[in-house]
Parts: structure tokens; C-alpha cells; sequence
């Protein structure tokens, strides 16, 4: 069997992360797409903007999928609100040609990681698993205080 040195680096990179750092991950991942979508909309080429704006709709689909609201109270709430935002700010983009609707998306998912790495980085390394504790206190983000309409 062949192995892939580039998977399998980028597997022992995954699986030595913490749930927080995993999820800055994903951010880091939704903006490549993110940036691959505006690329293809600039370029005219449908076929990457399609396949950029799905793997951008993969990854907020899996952000917003992972929510535990019971645990996470109102900043899962809100966040459930973001994503749902973002998703129908794609999905619009994509009905309209235009990318104009993405460039909220991403003050949002630009926002948010930076909110994301910041809890990663101040964790203590025992204590960096998501869950309501190390979001205690934080304070709920909606898209209007987010600055989008």
C-alpha cells in the first residue's frame, strides 16, 4: 500500500490539536474557500466558484451541526444565528452571481476565527476542550452587532 506523506502529516497535525484549535482550523479552511469562491467569481470560472462555495457551505454546515446549545446556552444560539446568516449569504451569492453577498461572510468568519484563536491560545492545555465553562462570559454575536445587515 502507497501512503500519502501529506495525509498522513496532515492527520498527526489534526489529531495533536485541541477541540479549540480544531475549530480554528475550520475557520482557516472556510476562509481558503471563502477566498477560492471570490477568486472564481472574479475569473468567471463557475466550475471553481461552485466548487469553492460547496466546500464553504461543508465546513459552516459542520460548524453549526456541532453546536450543543443545551451546553453552550445563548453564544450557541447566536452562533447557530451566524451560521444560518452565512449560509443564506452564500446561497444568495450563488443565485445572483454575485460576490458581493460573500464579503459578509467573511467580516463574520474573519470575526469569529480571531474570537476562536484567542480562546485557543489563553486556554490552559488541560482545559482547552469546547465546552459552556470556557465560554462562560463571553458575550452572544448577532449578525447585527457583527456588523452585517
Amino acid at each position: 500500500m502507497i501512503s500519502n506523506p501529506a495525509y498522513a502529516y496532515r492527520q498527526t497535525e489534526v489529531q495533536s490539536r485541541s477541540p479549540l484549535e480544531l475549530v480554528v482550523l475550520l475557520y482557516d479552511g472556510a476562509l481558503r474557500f471563502l477566498a477560492a469562491a471570490e477568486d472564481g467569481f472574479a475569473r468567471g470560472d463557475i466550475a471553481a466558484r461552485r466548487q469553492a462555495t460547496s466546500r464553504l457551505l461543508a465546513i459552516v454546515s459542520e460548524l453549526q451541526a456541532t453546536l450543543d446549545v443545551e451546553r453552550g446556552g445563548d453564544i450557541a444560539i447566536s452562533l447557530d444565528e451566524l451560521y444560518a446568516y452565512m449560509t443564506r449569504r452564500i446561497v444568495e451569492a450563488t443565485v445572483t452571481h454575485s460576490a458581493a453577498p460573500l464579503h459578509d461572510v467573511r467580516r463574520v468568519l474573519e470575526m469569529l476565527r480571531g474570537a476562536w484563536q484567542e480562546l485557543a491560545q489563553s486556554a490552559p492545555a488541560p482545559a482547552r476542550g469546547v465546552d459552556s465553562a470556557v465560554l462562560a462570559g463571553r458575550p452572544a454575536m448577532t449578525p447585527q452587532a457583527a456588523g452585517v445587515r
